[in-house]
């Protein structure tokens, strides 16, 4: 059973990181959310990457990019040709091209580097883990992970068909959109109304996928997450990873090395009806350590159900509270306040988020298309604690705050705190 368990790569990669549209014509999106946060700054950016109903033609056709970026400001830019979208089925690779300015390109064929497409193996074997000091030195790949992936990502294109460039020639020719990997997130969008602008280019190095270091990696919903009956499916891609690179945030450029990043996606033909979300993996007195929590509303089959889990990566080790092994609780307010509490037969969990900042409106895909429906906030605190259960005692094995937690709300109605039952 543990070689069964053991993961022969070493890699991060989770299930569910391919695109998932199956080319027919039934109702679909699929979302991406990347995060890196900037302690030294005490500043995070949020990059969320969306396409709806990518057959075209349809009324809600289209993807976007959208941007949470320093004290919660906000920029979206839409890309409404579906067909200059372009993402992987086995791996986690995509981009959307906006304007470009591929004149004089010429034919090539398009190697897509194994650097920024591949997740490395753990950076963390044995004594002298540089995860607790928070830092990874961003080395190459294995040439063993390198050659499995290879036939998946290489590919012959002609001189306009969105595809993977490298970061280069993408920066050249790309005057609008992005490119994201598991090991690289690169754009540039604007406003044209306002002239606000952002670009960004950064690697990441992943630390935690969603599990136990040098284990297979898991679902985030459990095996029922690859059947359609249980839509909207959900999965952390990337817990805890630290990033090196650049973001230009209307003419302020932000520069950073090892700084805490995250990873994950949603996709479907359904849409949940209502949720919260907790995500934080930057503590300054606990820095290996990555939280990310949350619940919802959505249907299944006829009829509608209320799910949360919590998901804890902490030194090497994956604690995870779902419905099928553990029992979660929740009282959820309109906005300023997230409590979760969690247990199973040997481990508890309580978390606090709070804040009393504003919040600001984002765009989700919903049944009427991308609307204003979820608000989020990128600098909450969050209180958390993490307890073993031991000989009929409680031994506590973390407790932790930060002010860098991603809050959010989502669907509704939201007039009353939303309590489990």
């Amino acid at each position: 059973m543990l070689g069964f368990l053991s993961n022969p790569f070493d890699t991060t990669q989770t299930p569910h990181s391919g695109y998932h549209w199956d080319h027919s014509s039934r109702r679909f999106f699929e979302g991406w959310y990347y995060r890196v946060t900037l302690p030294d700054e005490d500043q995070s950016f949020a990059f969320m990457y969306s396409i709806e109903d990518p057959i075209g033609g349809k009324s809600h056709s289209g993807g976007a990019a959208q941007i949470l970026g320093p004290n919660d400001e906000y920029l979206c830019r839409t890309f409404p040709e579906v067909k200059n979208f372009w993402a992987k089925p086995d791996v986690l690779a995509l981009g959307h091209w906006g304007q470009t300015n591929l004149e004089g390109r010429g034919q090539r064929e398009s190697e897509v580097p194994m650097k920024n497409l591949t997740p490395s193996p753990s950076p963390c074997q044995g004594e002298g883990c540089p995860i607790g000091r928070g830092e990874v030195t961003f080395n190459s790949k294995s040439r063993r992970e390198e050659s499995f992936f290879h036939k998946l990502l290489s590919q012959t294109l002609p001189d306009t068909q969105p595809c993977y460039l490298e970061p280069e020639e993408f920066e050249r020719y790309i005057q609008q959109g992005y490119q994201a990997t598991a090991t690289l997130n690169q754009g540039i969008i604007s406003d044209p109304s306002t002239s606000q602008y952002c670009r960004w280019q950064y690697e990441i190095q992943p630390v935690y996928g969603w599990g136990n270091q040098r284990s297979i990696q898991q679902s985030t919903a459990g095996w029922l997450s690859f059947l359609q009956i249980f839509e909207p499916g959900w999965q952390i891609l990337m817990a805890h990873g630290l990033a090196r690179g650049w973001i230009d945030w209307n003419g302020k450029r932000y520069e950073f090395t090892n700084a805490p990043a995250y990873g994950e996606k949603n996709w479907g033909g359904a849409f949940p009806q209502k949720w919260f979300w907790a995500n934080c993996n930057s503590f300054s007195d606990t820095p290996d350590l990555a939280l990310t929590a949350g619940g919802g509303r959505r249907g299944v089959l006829w009829w509608m159900e209320s799910v949360a889990m919590i998901g804890i990566h902490y030194q090497g080790k994956f604690y995870e509270f779902v419905p099928w092994n553990s029992q979660v609780s929740w009282n959820i307010q309109p906005w300023g306040k997230w409590q979760m509490q969690a247990q199973n037969s040997h481990y508890e969990v309580e978390l606090t988020g709070t804040t009393d900042l504003p919040g600001t409106l984002l765009r989700a895909p919903t049944e009427n298309g991308l609307i204003f429906c979820c608000r989020d906030t990128l600098q909450g605190q969050l209180n958390i604690e993490l307890r073993e259960k031991k000989n009929n005692q409680q031994e506590i094995i973390l407790k932790a705050h930060s002010s860098a937690c991603g809050l959010e709300i989502g669907g509704g109605p939201w007039n009353n705190a939303w309590q489990s039952h």
